[in-house]
């Protein structure tokens, strides 16, 4: 397989031991991840050569950030160094019917004071076949908007495939960027869109036609995000492929999990797992995209077996602490082929 790039921020995450409350804490477990990163890090793991972009401060804890991209098979040779700090977000988990809290404190990060220019992106996509960015990078500050404008507009000129994950986050858009013309241009160089029904409203004002999505429950349905994915479609022309999750939430302890993938005349349909006694559901998303993009160049024909791919890599993700997905491709196609057991590899 050729290289794959991905662009975003990776941060310091601090959580309290197992299900405490902030105000219970009198320790955080550090792990360092982020949307984009967790993505690289699920292709390094299933053997995809891969660079991870970011800035980064050059100091120990933005040493620490590279040292765990490093360690995870991740090319980390394109990250440029500046600036004082690096994100953080506090984590607390929920369980059962409380939901779990994020709180961030990334403000004048490292990659918030990133300027268009920083990045050589021709060198950066110099034999690369796919680019990936998120929704989360240009919500961070207007220059890491205008740096990625500049990434999916140079991965064009050179015919590189490009993806997102549109990955709305009502935390961070809150330096007065245009959030709908931002998202709409970027998107518009895209080849492949994963989104959920709140990044399409929320990003562009497309619903499921006929839906409460609200009132779902458990019981989210594939057909009612044909219309979202023909929506899609019809704004972004350049698109092939629009994908979605399907995530019902019983409580925060348990989620039924499908996806769907539209490439413009048939709609796929994965198989709905039932992922009880989650572990933690941050990066979930992330592992699904990880398993997508590799689906898609493991399997160019067969856009079936690449969803199931990325909804068993992701169900899988579900059950591993930490922001990345750590399942092998070995135990992805254990459960694509039913093998849900969990019974110990002797």
């Amino acid at each position: 397989m050729k290289k794959v790039v991905t662009f975003g921020e990776i941060m310091l995450r601090l959580a309290p031991q197992g299900f405490l409350r902030f105000s219970q804490a009198s320790s955080f477990d550090v792990v360092y991840g982020g949307g984009e990163s967790n993505v690289a890090v699920s292709l390094a793991n299933y053997g995809v050569p891969v660079d991870f972009v970011t800035r980064l401060p050059k100091n120990d804890i933005g040493e620490c950030a590279m040292m765990e991209m490093r360690k995870r098979g991740v090319g980390v040779d394109k990250i440029v160094y500046g600036g004082d700090r690096l994100g953080i977000y506090f984590l607390e988990t929920g369980a059962v019917s409380r939901g779990s809290k994020v709180v961030y404190d990334r403000a004048h990060s490292a990659i918030a004071e990133i300027e268009k220019g920083m990045i050589d992106w021709k060198s950066v996509f110099e034999g690369v076949e796919w680019f990936h960015w998120t929704g989360i990078t240009p919500a961070i500050s207007q220059g890491a908007a205008d740096e990625c404008l500049e990434a999916v507009k140079v991965a064009s000129e050179m015919g590189v495939t490009i993806s997102t994950d549109l990955n709305y986050r009502a935390k961070l858009w809150n330096y007065g960027g245009d959030r709908e013309a931002i998202m709409t241009e970027l998107t518009s160089y895209c080849d492949i869109i994963l989104g959920n029904e709140e990044d399409a409203e929320k990003h562009f004002g497309i619903k499921p036609e006929g839906l409460d999505i609200t009132t779902q429950g458990e019981h989210v349905k594939a057909e009612a995000f044909l219309s979202v994915c023909k929506q899609m479609m019809k704004k972004f022309p350049r698109a092939k492929k629009v994908i979605t999750t399907l995530r019902g939430s019983i409580s925060a302890s348990h989620n039924t999990w499908a996806g769907v993938l539209y490439d413009g005349e048939t709609m796929f349909k994965s198989a709905e797992y039932q992922i009880t006694d989650i572990v933690d559901r941050v990066g979930g998303g992330d592992s699904f995209m990880g398993g997508l993009i590799y689906g898609l160049l493991k399997y160019p024909e067969d856009d079936q077996n690449a969803l199931n791919f990325a909804v068993a890599a992701s169900c899988l993700k579900h059950t591993i602490k930490g922001d990345a997905n750590l399942a092998t491709v070995s135990e992805v196609e254990k459960l694509m082929g039913g093998d849900a057991s969990g019974r110990v590899a002797r």
